[in-house]
């Protein structure tokens, strides 16, 4: 079974909607690229300026930190 002349051409028209130039998925997928790149870069700009012991996370590695920690 071959698809009709009205088929391709609904099949076309759907494809134009949502992928065309001013769909809505494409914007809609170009905003949310938009965000991701705006969070990944917000991470590193955190992380960045402190010093590598005073990151998130980082263990205190001799007691005089533990006690510093403490108080």
């Amino acid at each position: 079974m071959q698809p009709g002349i009205w088929q391709i051409l609904i099949i076309a028209v759907l494809a134009l909607l949502l992928f065309g130039g001013r769909g809505k998925i494409s914007g809609l997928m170009g905003d949310a690229a938009k965000g991701i790149r705006a969070f990944r870069d917000g991470l590193k700009d955190g992380d960045a300026e402190k010093p590598r012991d005073e990151r998130a996370g980082a263990l205190p590695r001799t007691e005089s930190e533990k006690e510093d920690l403490r108080s």
